[in-house]
C-alpha cells in the first residue's frame, strides 16, 4: 500500500458538503467513487483534513488515502482529474509516510471569507460571496480582529450542531483586506483549528461591529459569556473558502 496526500479545490455550490451522506452528492463520495473505479474495488475510503458544509468552497482541501500499488504522483494526479466532475480539480499529489493523516497530521488551517458590498446582490457573485449592503467602518473591524488573535474559548461561536466539547482554539492571524476593484471585503483566519460554523459566525459578528451595532471589543465579552445566542448571526456558506491546510513538513 502507498500513502498519498492529495490537495484539491472545489466549488461547493452543488455539493451537500464534503462528508459522505446517504443519497447526497458530496466531495468525499465523488472522490471515493473515482478511486473505487481505479482500483476495481466495491468501496474505497479517504480521509479529509476536515468537513466543509453545503455551499462552502475549497481552494486547498487536503485528503489522504492508502492505495494498493504505487503510481507516480503525476500519474495519480492525471488519473484522478480524468475522473473528476467540472467542480473538482486535483491540484497536487505527493507520496507520504504511512503515518500521514490529512486530519490528524494537520497543524493549522487558513480560511478565506469574501463579502460583496454592493447595494444589490450581484448575480455573478451570489454563489461565491456573502453579501452585506450596509455601511461598514473597516477601522472598527480591524480593532475587533486584533482581539481574536490568541487562545480563547470560542463557545459563543460554535454552532449547536457541533459535537466537540473542547472549544478552546488558537488564532494566529485574523485580517481584513479591502478589495476596491471588486467591491469586496476579504477576511482571512489562520488558526490551529476551527469549530463547526465558527468562521461564518465570526464574520457575522465582525460585520455587526463594522456597522456599529456592537462595540469594537465585543469579542472579549462574548468569549467570557460562552453563549452562542449572544453572537447571533451566521454569514452565508457561499462566501467561505478553505484556503490552506498546514502540516509540520511545510516548515522543512
Amino acid at each position: 500500500m502507498t500513502q498519498y496526500k492529495v490537495t484539491l479545490a472545489y466549488d461547493g455550490t452543488n455539493f451537500a458538503g464534503y462528508q459522505v451522506q446517504p443519497h447526497q452528492r458530496t466531495v468525499q463520495g465523488v472522490i471515493q467513487a473515482a478511486l473505487a473505479k481505479m482500483t476495481k474495488q466495491p468501496t474505497f475510503h479517504i480521509d479529509g483534513s476536515g468537513r466543509t458544509d453545503s455551499g462552502v468552497h475549497a481552494l486547498g482541501q487536503v485528503i489522504s488515502f492508502a492505495y494498493p500499488g504505487r503510481l507516480a504522483p503525476a500519474s495519480m494526479l492525471a488519473a484522478l482529474n480524468s475522473l473528476m466532475p467540472l467542480d473538482i480539480e486535483i491540484l497536487d499529489v505527493a507520496i507520504v509516510a504511512d503515518s500521514f493523516h490529512a486530519r490528524y497530521s494537520a497543524r493549522g488551517k487558513r480560511y478565506l471569507y469574501r463579502v460583496a458590498l454592493g447595494k444589490y446582490t450581484d448575480p455573478f457573485k451570489r454563489l461565491y460571496t456573502g453579501h452585506y449592503p450596509y455601511r461598514l467602518d473597516v477601522a472598527r473591524i480591524r480593532v475587533a480582529l486584533a482581539d481574536l488573535v490568541g487562545t480563547h474559548d470560542f463557545t459563543s461561536f460554535a454552532a449547536s450542531g457541533g459535537v466537540i466539547t473542547d472549544k478552546v482554539r488558537t488564532i494566529y492571524e485574523a485580517t481584513v483586506t479591502e478589495d476596491a476593484a471588486n467591491h469586496e471585503l476579504r477576511f482571512e483566519f489562520y488558526g490551529n483549528g476551527f469549530l463547526y460554523n465558527m468562521v461564518r459566525i465570526l464574520v457575522a459578528t465582525l460585520l455587526e461591529i463594522g456597522n456599529g451595532r456592537r462595540p469594537e471589543h465585543d469579542f472579549l465579552r462574548l468569549f467570557a459569556v460562552k453563549d452562542r445566542q449572544q453572537a447571533r448571526g451566521t454569514a452565508p456558506a457561499s462566501g467561505l473558502y478553505l484556503k490552506t491546510v498546514y502540516y509540520p513538513e511545510d516548515d522543512e
